[in-house]
């Protein structure tokens, strides 16, 4: 279970990191998409080791990396500025 967790962690930190190098105009500041990486990963892999037992190692991990992407795209920005139109009176 400890690998397990660990082996999660360095799934989101290099998730993070991919996503930082990749983005970086687009995110936040770097500790902040590392962190949410790395908490994205472990809460997937519990939910995922929650739902289905120990011994579910490749499963787990591929829950761990769901929910990292899908937390890390949570932070991403849009890319131009938003162009608002002003309502016609």
């Amino acid at each position: 279970m400890i690998l397990e967790a660990l082996g999660s962690a360095v799934l989101g930190i290099v998730l993070a990191w991919t996503a930082v190098h990749r983005l970086s105009h687009r995110l936040p500041v770097r500790t902040l998409v590392l962190a949410t990486g790395v908490a994205g990963a472990l809460f997937g892999d519990f939910v995922t080791h929650s739902a289905l037992g120990p011994g579910t190692i490749l499963p787990s991990l591929l829950g761990a990396a769901i929910v990292s992407a899908a937390s890390l795209s949570l932070l991403l920005r849009p890319a131009g500025r938003l162009r608002r139109r002003s309502a016609p009176a």
